[in-house]
């Protein structure tokens, strides 16, 4: 059976031609070192070559390969941010993405493609070094202008495609310009060979200047695009003669070859390339028109033809259906084209104003029109996603500028289409950033708004005294203009806050406050949210008849919105409980009809939590195959997510499952680790569940041993613990263990025995009739007891002990 490896990795756009030798060479550096940095000019290929050397790597990369592309980000901190929405890891906490991306790479053999660095070198170099030191089977294929200069790096320089001389007339630059000039249209071109092994020489074999000249060749014919580079009849380009003659030739050469493609433009392309540079990434023709498009030099009616016409001088690049991008060299170019033109303000202007209204639509219509089928209504929720690249220049600019309403009114519509996801983290720095300006002409309302989103995100980070005070100024202040259904937002982080602080009675008041607001307004999202809300009182207190009351109504409610994220959030909370009453089989049941929920809103963290609460009924209910199955599919989605409080939470649902099976060590192992990394990330306070089964643990298994599992538990990685339990079959709880003189066990004495006679973890189980996970625990316990840190040690030990003499 073949496993299909993960990857992002674009299709090629067209045939890739030539450097047989590099794509082989580098292909078996990638396997040797641990960072590889392709070196060299802009436009000589060294993104092409990346991705077609990380492509023949995918066997080699079970957890991955993944593409970052760096050239659309201009903040060096965003570095981050794009590697993990790369590799869907989400923001736990805002301001620490990186722990979760450490959380999600540290076992993980991935290789990771970061293309164009040489803008963000040094924060480049401190990711690559720090995550290189910290996740010892992840690789690096970097392409970089200049070298990051890390430990271990090998700078691999780029070369140019060969160049054709007598004995190799048809070299690799001559093939890559014919096919690229018969695709253009051009005939005759095998008949001027001569002209085209001119040209090759002239351009320097630098791929992207070849495709340039080839996309001309349907109007001009290879000789007659060598004598204008040439200079012949006093054509010689001005910028090849008066640039900066300090730059390496093949640098002068490029920018020679850009600025002739520029310079045959018609003049309404040529504007509306310099204008296309505003956008970050990808964009489609919609976004354009309203950007580039200003019903004056421009008319909105031109541009796709203006478009296509860019895209056939292979100046603007197809990214996916519909969509376009441009090549790094060719946006710098326009963007300085566009500064020059003097025009780079209102664009980003015109750029800001019409992310934020498109942004703000996908919202409206992905939450609130009820009227339109929900797989519709996600569209919108997901082309909102597609904005986010556009929508942090947006917020870039919005800031420089002093622009802070466009700014608040972009990060408020960009916080609610990004919380179906549970992706929060981003759009929370940007209100701070915000905040931070001058706010004297912006509307209360929407300042209120932005307090309230800061205040989840310090919520998030368990800085609840601040969150308290930012979110109860913004609701008092929302409350004093007509009603929108931000307040039902605001409501909601109030309600949690509060909740956390336990503040029921103000809490249950505020609930009552979101309920009579929201009804009188229709508003069944937020009514929605004022039942949750209500549920969970009712459930602290203990009022599961209530609660379940309460979860009911938000069902129905939620079914009338026919949001599924509302209809998820009801059937979460319904089995919880469901749970709490006892009744297993109705949690279950919720549980199981909200999983396809999350799956299509993509929400992995709603689902890992979702999958750890079913492992947890089901190993209630004895189901212990389907408990296993969802807690690690819970453990895996959190580990990949890098939420470490979702790791925990997968933990908690191992040691239910082993303490169901009778496995008290499993299960006292699992909840060492669980504290362990509670504690690691500021969480304190042990669970009534763990003081209850460190109870029952001393009393069957001793003290002593409980001890020593609780110790070995908390050092052990919490997927290590995951496989001791999850794989083990345990079998019936043995009576407290009469210890030796060493500290072992006759049992484990006999299976020190068994490895001095080197027998496998998988041949000690056979003759025991226990799992070799059960065997791999053991292992471990007598290594900690011991002292020792291989099973080699384990073996010498009993054979100079005699311990391999007493079972015979």
């Amino acid at each position: 059976m073949i496993t299909q490896v993960p990857h992002n990795l674009p299709a090629e756009p067209n045939r890739f031609v030539g450097r047989v030798r590099d794509v082989a060479e580098l292909a078996a550096l990638v396997h040797e070192q641990r960072v590889v940095t392709l070196s060299g000019v802009g436009g000589i290929g060294k993104t092409r070559l990346a991705l077609r050397v990380a492509a023949q790597q995918l066997s080699r990369f079970p957890d991955g390969v993944w593409l970052v592309e760096l050239a659309r980000i201009g903040n060096p901190e965003l570095i981050v941010n794009e590697l993990a929405e790369v590799l869907g890891v989400r923001d736990e906490v805002p301001g620490r993405l990186l722990d979760g991306l450490r959380t999600r790479l540290r076992t993980a053999r991935a290789l990771i493609v970061l293309d164009n660095c040489e803008h963000l070198v040094e924060r480049c170099a401190e990711l690559v070094a720090g995550l290189s030191a910290e996740c010892p089977e992840l690789r690096f294929l970097l392409t970089s202008r200049e070298p990051l200069r890390v430990p271990g790096e090998l700078v691999w320089r780029v070369p140019p495609l060969e160049l054709p001389d007598e004995r190799h007339p048809e070299a690799e630059s001559v093939l890559l310009f014919v096919e690229r000039a018969l695709a253009a249209g051009a005939s005759g071109v095998a008949r001027v060979m001569d002209d085209v092994v001119r040209l090759c020489h002239a351009l320097d074999g630098l791929p992207l200047a070849l495709e340039l000249a080839a996309a001309r060749t349907s109007r001009l014919s290879p000789g007659h695009i060598a004598d204008r580079l040439a200079g012949r009849g006093g054509e010689r380009l001005g910028l090849l003669a008066a640039g900066d003659r300090t730059a390496p030739a093949r640098q002068r050469t490029l920018l020679a070859i850009v600025e002739w493609s520029h310079e045959l433009l018609p003049p309404k392309e040529r504007v509306l390339l310099r204008r296309l540079s505003v956008f970050a990434g990808p964009f489609d023709l919609g976004l354009a028109e309203q950007v580039c498009a200003d019903g004056g030099i421009l008319r909105r009616a031109e541009l796709p033809a203006l478009l296509t016409g860019l895209a056939g001088k292979s100046l603007v690049r197809h990214h996916a259906p519909g969509r376009y991008r441009l090549l790094e060299t060719i946006k710098q170019y326009a963007a300085e084209r566009l500064e020059e033109a003097g025009e780079a303000a209102h664009l980003r202007d015109r750029h800001l104003k019409a992310v934020c209204e498109e942004m703000e639509h996908c919202h409206e219509a992905g939450s609130f029109d009820r009227r339109m089928p929900w797989q519709e209504r996600f569209a919108h929720l997901t082309r909102g996603r597609a904005l986010l690249d556009d929508s942090r220049n947006a917020v870039d600019w919005a800031v420089e500028s002093r622009a802070p309403v466009l700014g608040l009114r972009l990060a408020r519509a960009a916080m609610a289409v990004m919380a179906v996801r549970g992706d929060l983290g981003e759009s929370v720095g940007w209100h701070e950033r915000l905040l931070a300006l001058d706010l004297s002409e912006a509307p209360a309302d929407l300042v209120a708004v932005a307090r309230s989103g800061l205040a989840y995100g310090l919520e998030l980070a368990d800085e609840l005294g601040r969150a308290e005070e930012l979110v109860v100024r913004g609701l008092e202040e929302q409350k004093r203009h007509p009603y929108t259904h931000w307040l039902g937002i605001t409501y909601g982080v109030a309600l949690t806050v509060l909740f956390r602080t336990g503040q029921s009675e103000r809490a249950r008041r505020y609930a009552a406050e979101l309920e009579a607001a929201a009804g009188a307004h229709d508003d069944l999202f937020n009514l929605v949210t004022a039942r949750i809300a209500q549920l969970n009182l009712a459930l602290f207190h203990g009022r599961t008849d209530e609660a379940r009351r309460y979860g009911e109504e938000a069902l129905a409610l939620a079914g009338q919105a026919g949001h599924h994220w509302s209809l998820a959030r009801a059937l979460t909370h319904l089995g919880a409980v469901a749970e709490a009453a006892g009744d297993l089989e109705t949690a279950r049941s919720h549980h199981a009809a909200a999983l396809p929920l999350l799956e299509d809103l993509d929400n992995r963290i709603e689902l890992a939590r979702c999958q750890a609460q079913i492992g947890r009924v089901a190993a209630g209910l004895r189901d212990y195959a389907a408990a296993r199955g969802h807690i690690a599919d819970s453990l895996a989605l959190s580990r990949q997510t890098g939420q470490r409080r979702g790791i925990v939470r997968a933990l908690m649902a191992v040691s239910a499952l082993a303490h169901a099976r009778d496995d008290l060590e499993g299960a006292v192992l699992a909840a060492a680790a669980a504290t362990a990394l509670r504690e690691s990330i500021g969480q304190v306070g042990a669970s009534g569940r763990i003081e209850e089964l460190l109870a029952l643990a001393r009393a069957r298994l001793g003290a002593d041993r409980v001890e020593l599992l609780w110790a070995r538990g908390r050092r052990m990685p919490p997927e290590v613990v995951a496989g001791f339990v999850l794989d083990g079959d345990p079998g019936p709880v043995a009576p407290p263990p009469v210890l030796a003189h060493d500290g072992l066990t006759a049992g484990e004495r006999e299976i020190a025995a068994m490895l001095a006679r080197g027998l496998s973890n998988r041949g000690v189980a056979e003759a025991l009739v226990i799992s070799p996970a059960t065997v791999a625990r053991h292992v471990a316990i007598i290594m900690e007891k011991l002292g020792f840190d291989s099973r080699a040690r384990i073996a010498v030990w009993a054979a100079e002990h005699g311990v391999d003499a007493e079972r015979t």
